[in-house]
């Protein structure tokens, strides 16, 4: 058997942010406390309001739109920060040759093949066809991008209003394109320098965790603004938007289920194993998923199932920890849906052109933040700002719902992570087939 051993990234490749996996446990905390529960109670409260005392709940709209805010404040610091690392890692992983590149390469095709599924079935469902959101105030007050190219804009003005006067002013004016040109920039530039560059790049890594820490406070408040959103929606659009809702929930999840089974499916049986033997073998990492809604959680676990089957630890130590920021299936499906929700509740027509742009831009903003709690909705926001075309008060409509399928997200993107490394390493010759197939075929 052909094995060929490549070095790992060392201390670069450590999971970022680190996964709860990684420290002790803590205690559970009790149910009342759980944002989780939180979230669910305020959304409960926000409906009944809404259906019994319409007037009093739109004046609850305030509770949704200030949350958004600080949500949206955070979007173009965050996007520079886990942009500029991502890309000025994947000079790091030029070092180890042919498996960076191949995982690289894999990633963007599958997490394409996501976002496209997602906007497949979209359009066929429309889940957001059923209400009616009409432009708010708040987007006056928060940015509205340049626009995607057909839609009242040329290909050469998209272009040019990519391109910022300053760096400063790409921040100031918060022009999330903007600042995505300027960080794939800037990174580009950091991967050519080379080592020198290493504790810039460490330091930036570390600015985009204390962004994410400031994220966790402003996610306090969430249950606030969840039973502003869901009120105010109720209150003014119905109670029928529920069952849109409820609809977008169904199609999200029903998405992930045919992208598991059908597309990792044909992928698993191509790489030569069994998906349902894989996945009665990680079955423990995807219950710990479910419970904790983050597929961090299960990053280690993960790790160590991977190599017991066969994978060589050189393989494992780049492929996962480097998927679990690029290879984000399951967020690639719900961002991609939202998006054309959003646009079908505004009753936006979107063309394909127009949406395969947005697919790209998705390619672009879903890498890093989409794996942290809160990321997702950060992710959904800066795409939404960078279009344009869109309106951002839709955010108010998703985010009482955003929480329900964060599992689905988690528990696809930790499956597509799984199956990725093991392709790669068979790409590589870097995997025990036979150990592989002896590991798998035991009974659970």
């Amino acid at each position: 058997m052909n094995r060929r051993v490549v070095p790992t990234l060392g201390r670069d490749m450590k999971c970022t942010p680190p996964a709860p996996g990684c420290a002790a446990a803590a205690p559970p905390k009790a149910l009342y406390r759980r944002l989780y529960v939180q979230v669910l109670c305020a959304i409960v409260a926000g409906a009944l309001l809404g259906c019994w005392r319409p007037d009093l709940a739109q004046a609850m709209k305030p509770l949704g739109d200030l949350f958004i805010r600080l949500i949206r404040m955070m979007i173009e610091p965050i996007i520079f920060a886990t942009v500029v690392v991502g890309v000025a890692k994947m000079g790091s992983m030029k070092e180890v040759g042919r498996v960076g590149l191949k995982a690289l390469v894999y990633f963007e095709a599958v997490t394409g093949a996501a976002l496209l599924l997602g906007l497949t079935v979209a359009n066929l469902l429309r889940p957001g066809d059923g209400i009616r959101i009409d432009p708010e105030p708040l987007e006056h007050a928060l940015v509205a991008g340049p626009g995607l190219p057909g839609h009242g804009t040329s290909a050469v003005e998209f272009a040019m209003r990519i391109i910022p006067d300053s760096i400063v002013g790409a921040f100031a004016k918060g022009e999330t394109l903007q600042v995505l040109f300027v960080s794939v920039l800037f990174g580009l530039a950091l991967s050519t320098v080379g080592p020198r560059a290493r504790p810039l790049v460490e330091i930036i890594d570390q600015a985009s965790q204390v962004l994410f820490r400031v994220i966790g406070f402003i996610m306090v408040l969430a249950p606030v603004g969840a039973f502003g959103a869901m009120a105010f929606t109720i209150g003014k659009y119905g109670v029928g938007t529920l069952q849109q809702l409820g609809l977008l929930m169904a199609g999200v999840y029903a998405t992930c289920l045919i992208f598991i089974f059908v597309v990792l499916g044909v992928i698993a049986r191509c790489a030569g194993f069994s998906l349902w033997r894989f996945l009665r073998y990680i079955r423990e990492e995807i219950l710990i998923v479910f419970g904790t809604s983050t597929s961090e959680s299960a990053l280690p676990g993960l790790m160590e199932k991977l190599e017991l089957l066969g994978c060589e630890k050189s393989v494992v130590g780049l492929v996962v920890p480097t998927g679990y920021a690029f290879n984000l299936d399951g967020t690639s499906i719900y961002l991609s849906m939202a998006t054309l929700f959003i646009a079908q509740a505004a009753h936006i027509d979107l063309s394909w052109e127009q949406q395969l742009g947005i697919m790209g831009l998705l390619l672009l903003t879903s890498k890093g933040s989409a794996a942290v709690t809160g990321g997702g909705f950060i992710t959904l926001a800066a795409t939404l700002s960078s279009i344009g075309t869109l309106p951002l008060s839709g955010l108010a409509l998703l985010f009482g719902v955003d929480r329900f399928m964060s599992e689905s997200r988690a528990i696809t993107n930790l499956i597509g992570n799984g199956v990725a490394t093991i392709v790669v390493a068979r790409w590589e010759g870097a995997i025990d087939r036979e150990r592989m197939h002896r590991v798998l075929s035991k009974p659970p």
